[in-house]
């Protein structure tokens, strides 16, 4: 099967690359701006005409749309999350042999969902910022093109690769610098909000799996359980070995000795499943009495994984105890 992966260098985009290289069924292209794409094109500025061109002479079967942006003004999100978007749909509709497409979304385009409860597919968006409303014009540009789509809504990644401006990619520079320094303190964002981590090796197969199944429409793709990002937290502190403190805003928790006992063995709602953060959200969330507070508009995120289960045949197999330990030991590697 022919495919064409567009993003190929993101966080996300790096890992596809690996999982469908290792497939010798799959004859894969790289369509991106860098040197090493095997097609130099850019789709914030690229006509759709142009890349119809390069679609007709690649012919793939499939295209897998990983590229978009997390960070940047509202107009960089606009034109790498919902212009190129469109491009790419355009694209597609005007080549000779149109291909299925394969485009990853965002759970930030669901915004603030009620609370202790998995959000489907079927809830209605409400997406806060332009990131989330950027990621949601884009879906809603794929589901309405006519093509044979699929769009997979990734809740929160996390791994090896994380950006450092990532919750955990943050935290994993804030420790190694601490222990170099012989520190006692890190010091993070607010803590106390629920995700849903899921790691970015498991999302790559899940998007492999997307591209050589014939379901369409929205799919949820994370673990299934909510899991607070304080103990998330601490399951990379203690892989790092820091015995000092996190400072979380104007509250400060110790971390690991003295944290109430949170061992980490077991995390409320995590069952060893594993685990994904997405650059660009910040963990806000509920203080502990469970009220969200102002400047905290989405306090809780769990996906419902059952399409994803029933129709991609997909579950999670990274742990997220050894999803942060990877985030670790690339950091302390790291020259």
């Amino acid at each position: 099967m022919r495919v064409l992966l567009l993003g190929a260098d993101g966080f996300i985009g790096r890992r596809v690359t690996d999982r469908l290289l290792m497939d010798q069924e799959l004859q894969v292209t790289v369509l991106g701006r860098r040197d090493s794409a095997d097609i130099r094109f850019d789709l914030t500025t690229g006509s759709p005409g142009a890349l119809a061109r390069f679609l007709d002479a690649v012919a793939p079967q499939v295209v897998i749309n990983c590229a978009g942006a997390t960070y940047g003004s509202s107009r960089t999100l606009i034109r790498s999350n919902t212009l190129a978007v469109a491009t790419v749909c355009e694209a597609i509709r005007r080549s000779r042999e149109p291909a299925r497409l394969v485009h990853v979304g965002s759970a930030a385009e669901y915004g603030p969902v009620p609370g202790g409860v998995p959000v489907s597919e079927q809830a209605e968006p409400r997406p806060v910022g332009p990131y989330g409303v950027s990621k949601l014009a884009g879906t809603e540009l794929v589901l309405a093109s006519g093509l044979d789509a699929a769009v997979l809504r990734v809740f929160d990644v996390v791994g090896p690769g994380a950006p450092t401006a990532s919750l955990f990619g943050r935290l994993a520079e804030g420790l190694r610098r601490a222990l170099e320094r012989d520190e006692n303190q890190v010091r993070m964002p607010d803590l106390s909000g629920y995700r849903d981590f899921v790691d970015v090796r498991d999302v790559a197969r899940a998007i492999r799996a997307a591209a050589v199944s014939a379901a369409t429409g929205v799919i949820n793709i994370g673990s299934g359980h909510a899991v607070r990002a304080r103990d998330a937290a601490q399951l990379l502190v203690r892989a790092s070995g820091f015995e000092g403190s996190i400072v979380e805003e104007n509250r400060q928790v110790l971390l690991p000795a003295q944290a109430g006992g949170a061992g980490g063995d077991h995390l409320p709602g995590h069952h060893h499943q594993p685990g994904p953060y997405l650059p660009g959200h910040r963990a806000e969330g509920p203080r502990p009495e469970g009220r969200a507070v102002p400047g905290e508009p989405v306090p809780w995120r769990q996906a419902d994984v059952r399409t994803a289960r029933d129709r991609l045949g997909w579950r999670t197999q990274v742990p997220l105890e050894e999803s942060l330990g990877d985030v670790w030991l690339e950091t302390a590697c790291r020259v």
